[in-house]
């Protein structure tokens, strides 16, 4: 593996850096959704969304037997 010049560590450092701040946040948007995903009642009928919404005009594409 190539040795990383010294403007590529710099940047390396700047992101990582980044990256640490950003983790809490990031959990807590992961803890938050986690969170309304159980609130949320998945078995309710008026939340279901219909396989497709609307009508497709095209073709369906086959395996080409016929």
């Amino acid at each position: 593996m190539a040795q990383l010049s010294s403007t590529q560590l710099l940047w390396r450092g700047r992101i990582e850096t980044g990256l640490r701040f950003a983790a809490p946040v990031l959990d807590l948007v992961l803890a938050a959704g986690d969170r309304l995903s159980r609130v949320v009642d998945r078995d309710d009928p008026e939340l279901v969304l219909p396989g497709r919404l609307g009508r497709d005009d095209q073709r369906a594409l086959t395996d080409g037997r016929d």
